[in-house]
């Protein structure tokens, strides 16, 4: 689940293996591009940490990234 800390929203993947934490990334940037709301992130082997803020606003929370969030947990639930 998200947690929201420190104006963030802050979730951590883990998958079975670094491919697939990086096929989850790759997949996480193509939504992010589309959206133009890119992600804080972190990669070590199969953990992938993301972090959101909306920097245009102040590097709060916002809708955007609450969007960003139900679209990432929409990759999670397939």
């Amino acid at each position: 689940m998200w947690e929201e800390q420190d104006n963030q929203l802050i979730r951590t993947f883990s998958f079975a293996d670094f491919s697939e934490a990086f096929a989850f990334m790759t997949r996480v940037a193509l939504i992010a591009e589309k959206m133009d709301h890119h992600p804080w992130w972190s990669n070590v082997y199969n953990e992938v940490v993301i972090k959101l803020s909306t920097h245009d606003a102040g590097n709060k929370v916002t809708d955007k990234d609450h969007a960003l969030a139900a679209e990432i947990d929409k990759l999670m639930s397939k």
